[in-house]
């Protein structure tokens, strides 16, 4: 970390997100977790805690078309136009990309989409989206979306998204073991970061407590990446309102009341397995506690054996394990 790192106490709430003129809040809420495919809240309940986010003063939301979060939004960005949205697709021609926009647009309820990004990229499949991206510049040109990026868990992206001018923002995977990275080292995504972010790139770091992995030092792990002076948001899933509310403070680097932090520790918490998994059984042989095992080709874990310390996750590449 050395010669990244930003200075210790209290910290703006708000910044812009590099060049985009865009001002977001340094905590940006990650819709993943509440959605079907983590704790599945119903739209309700969700709402609430994007709602009570927004209350606390959280204007920056994260979701993607795979998270099938937008009936949740939908009915938490009801008279919240101020609220920035960010979403990613898969999409790699124009015509995904449409209907990928006109999607989101129709499943949020408004007629834009702040920040549109593709979503996991890597150095070559920049070049194989060309097609998706040159529709959302030609939307961005109509004031159908404001910003244009991608997110990644590559070094190597990053570093080449940073002299592409036709990117506004980039969303890459950043923690201080760099666990979840396809390529190079947490130091090394640290520097791309930084330099990207020089160019005018808007930065938005995401798995800072690395799928879960930091709970035990959310505070440290979460402020250390907030801390950076690259850094404009950090999104990071949240389920409850408790969650939102610590997040916010430790973002902005102010005392955690002894209290809340029990609230947010005594939650039920579960090592979650995603559908993507492949059954490596790279996790199988880092659990020292019998805990995992591979079933019908993927991951399966004993609830009764789980320590939740997330240790699994370190040997995840494609990061199928998380704690939620």
């Amino acid at each position: 970390m050395t010669g990244t790192e930003g200075g210790g106490g209290e910290r703006p709430a708000y910044g812009l997100l590099g060049r985009t003129g865009i001002k977001v809040s340094r905590l940006c809420f990650g819709a993943l977790t509440i959605s079907p495919l983590q704790a599945n809240l119903p739209i309700r309940e969700g709402a609430d805690v994007l709602r009570r986010a927004f209350d606390l003063g959280i204007n920056f939301v994260d979701t993607a078309e795979i998270y099938r979060t937008y009936p949740y939004l939908r009915e938490a960005l009801r008279g919240r136009p101020e609220v920035v949205l960010a979403t990613k697709t898969y999409a790699y021609t124009a015509e995904g990309a449409e209907k990928s926009l006109r999607l989101a647009m129709d499943g949020v309820g408004r007629s834009w989409i702040d920040l549109f990004l593709l979503h996991e990229q890597e150095e070559l499949t920049l070049d194989g989206h060309r097609p998706a991206l040159e529709y959302f510049l030609r939307a961005k040109d109509k004031g159908l979306v404001r910003a244009v990026g991608f997110s990644t868990h590559s070094v190597a992206a990053v570093r080449k998204g940073a002299g592409m001018d036709e990117v506004d923002l980039i969303h890459p995977l950043m923690n201080r073991e760099g666990l979840g990275l396809i390529d190079g080292t947490a130091a090394e995504m640290f520097a791309a970061a930084k330099a990207a972010h020089e160019r005018g790139k808007g930065i938005y770091a995401m798995k800072a407590l690395g799928g879960g992995h930091f709970y035990a030092d959310a505070e440290g792990a979460l402020g250390q990446i907030a801390a950076l002076p690259f850094v404009d948001a950090v999104a990071v899933g949240l389920k409850t309102p408790e969650e939102a509310e610590l997040d916010w403070l430790i973002v902005r680097g102010l005392p955690v009341p002894d209290e809340l932090r029990r609230r947010v520790a005594a939650r039920p918490r579960r090592l979650l397995i995603e559908e993507w998994c492949q059954g490596c059984g790279d996790c199988v042989e880092r659990c020292a506690h019998g805990a995992l095992s591979v079933r019908k080709g993927r991951a399966a874990v004993d609830d009764s054996r789980c320590l939740l310390c997330g240790y699994c996750a370190s040997v995840c590449r494609d990061f199928c394990l998380k704690v939620v």
